[in-house]
């Protein structure tokens, strides 16, 4: 049907009378400047009548009345004296004539819906169909908005009335979500029943401002033996994590995760664009681990429509900002932000907006910007911390393409990971040359950092020792050392997965191989001669491993007593 903008339009099951129409025409010609109304029978509005004048709708239902009751009712929630509030708000209460702004879907497909109307609505807040689906507002133009369906979209129709609701995007929030499994939207998905949240957070959000944060300090230690030593993590620190396709970048963070057990740390794992087959096999890794008992999984999978991918790691940051709110420390992983930039260019694309460089939209940057810019160390008077450990596939190795180059400049360091290493046997594949940690010291214990100094210089020597020999067999005995040393120090940085190792027997592996303990032990052997070295050194000294797991230092008799303990040990 055509719409005449100079006419007014009634939805009712039952005709207006004369009198109602007198009275409707003089509220039209004094708010709208109209005077024609048109009577259109409709069985499904009962209770009163719906009128459409221009880009308003004003609802007369009984339905309509009830909304407005519980505008009014909401405005108390959360005050602490709130039952006299009810009582005055009850006894007061009069349904007013209110106009709500309304636009006309134009066009629908691919999870995007055009609009046209809606003068005053916002970029980011949320629209209601005339199905019930919603959506997100992100494009604004002169005459029509560009609008992401959360839904399936499927009863979006053409023509569609289109209502605003004056809120942004939230995600239900609570510490019920611990140990679940829920989609981008906060509903759970792993059959284990209903969440009630505690309260709802914006997905969008600005980030905590430079006076409300204070200098990352306190280590947030991941269990691998090559990071913790050489690339800190502190909490509240962005350290990316970064490498080809199967080289182990989600088998870190997993490792990560499962060693915050027993430090008072909420994991949130955000899976962005993966299967739903290896999201269940990480879960039930977590499981298996007892880790689950402290994590969220965030669940958008490949399967999903790219604007729940888009949404994803913003609801994972907002479950994130509420724990830090109440004072809690959160280890957050985003796995991975080369997905969610192809969602994200997905969705620019189908709005219409100019591609630039690989087709991404100009603003890319500006997505994980204000993405990674929430994790923070917030100071003691206003929260906890925030570490964030987003996850980003490279091509080939090519760390110079452009999402891994904004990602680098936006985090504090980065874990690179190499296919060659990878196939070679060097697990984790870390590469010593192109990793860093721009926290560095600050976020290490005294005791792991005093063990492993030297180690990132004697690795990085034996690498570049180890090309020039490759055009020269008669070597000296000092190069020849130098390359032992190395080589056993490569090999000694081999863990297995999910095997995290404790910071004390972090300090007793690191004080040996720093002393050259394991020069002179064939190379397959090293793993299990620092592994009985460990074992020895616990049950001879039990007092020191606990001072050094629970205040991460050792006094100078401790550190004498250590040292004397590996130059006789196995002689």
């Amino acid at each position: 049907m055509d719409i005449n903008p100079e006419c007014a339009y009634i939805y009712s099951d039952t005709e207006p009378s004369e009198s109602q129409l007198k009275a409707l025409l003089k509220f039209l010609k004094e708010k709208h400047n109209i005077e024609k109304i048109e009577y259109i029978r409709d069985a499904t509005v009962t209770g009163g009548f719906k009128m459409t004048a221009g880009d308003r709708l004003y609802d007369w239902t009984n339905s309509g009345k009830l909304k407005q009751f519980q505008a009014a009712v909401e405005k108390f929630v959360g005050k602490d004296d709130v039952m006299p509030l009810l009582r005055n708000a009850i006894a007061g209460f009069s349904p007013n004539t209110l106009g709500e702004e309304i636009g006309t879907v134009m066009t629908v497909g691919d999870g995007i819906a055009i609009v046209k109307g809606l003068e005053s609505a916002e970029y980011g807040e949320i629209l209601m169909f005339e199905g019930g689906s919603r959506g997100l507002i992100q494009d604004l133009r002169e005459d029509e908005i560009g609008c992401i369906l959360f839904d399936d979209g499927d009863d979006v129709l053409q023509g569609d009335l289109v209502l605003r609701t004056g809120r942004v995007a939230g995600m239900p929030v609570g510490d019920d979500y611990i140990g679940r499994v829920v989609d981008a939207l906060g509903n759970p998905v792993d059959g284990l029943g209903e969440i009630i949240p505690d309260d709802v957070y914006p997905v969008e959000k600005h980030a905590p401002g430079i006076i409300e944060r204070q200098p990352v300090s306190v280590p947030l230690e991941t269990g691998i033996l090559a990071i913790d030593s050489m690339f800190p993590i502190g909490r509240g620190q962005r350290e990316l994590i970064i490498g080809d396709r199967k080289t182990g970048k989600t088998a870190i963070a997993v490792d990560t995760i499962i060693n915050q057990k027993g430090k008072n740390v909420i994991c949130i794992y955000v899976a962005i664009g993966q299967k739903s087959s290896s999201v269940s096999a990480l879960v039930n890794t977590l499981e298996k681990y007892d880790a689950m008992e402290y994590t969220i999984v965030v669940n958008s999978t490949a399967s999903d429509a790219a604007p729940l991918q888009y949404i994803a790691p913003y609801a994972g940051c907002a479950l994130a900002e509420y724990f830090m709110d109440k004072g809690r420390d959160v280890l957050i992983v985003y796995d991975d932000l080369s997905k969610h930039a192809v969602a994200y260019r997905t969705l620019s694309l189908l709005l219409s907006r100019a591609p630039g460089r690989e087709a991404y939209p100009g603003d890319i940057f500006y997505l994980h910007s204000r993405l990674l810019e929430r994790s923070a160390n917030l100071s003691d008077s206003k929260g906890g911390s925030i570490t964030a450990l987003p996850i980003v596939e490279t091509q080939a190795g090519d760390i110079s393409a452009y999402i891994p180059t904004n990602v680098i400049s936006i985090t504090d360091g980065q874990i690179f990971l190499e296919s060659d290493l990878f196939h070679s046997g060097q697990r984790p594949a870390i590469n010593v040359g192109a990793s860093v940690s721009r926290v560095g010291g600050d976020a290490q214990t005294e005791a792991v950092k005093n063990a492993s100094k030297g180690l990132k210089t004697g690795l990085s020597q034996y690498h570049e020792k180890l090309v020039f020999t490759q055009f020269s067999g008669d070597l000296d005995v000092e190069t020849v050392q130098s390359l032992k040393f190395g080589k056993g120090l490569t090999r000694l940085l081999r863990q297995k997965q999910y095997s995290p190792v404790s910071r004390h027997r972090l300090t007793v592996i690191l004080t040996a191989a720093m002393s050259k303990k394991f020069i002179e032990i064939p190379e397959n052997e090293i793993e299990k001669a620092a592994a009985d070295l460990c074992d020895a050194f616990e049950d001879d000294h039990p007092a020191i491993c606990k001072k050094i797991d629970e205040k991460g230092r050792m006094s100078g008799e401790d550190a004498k007593t250590l040292k004397d303990f590996i130059s006789h040990y196995g002689n």
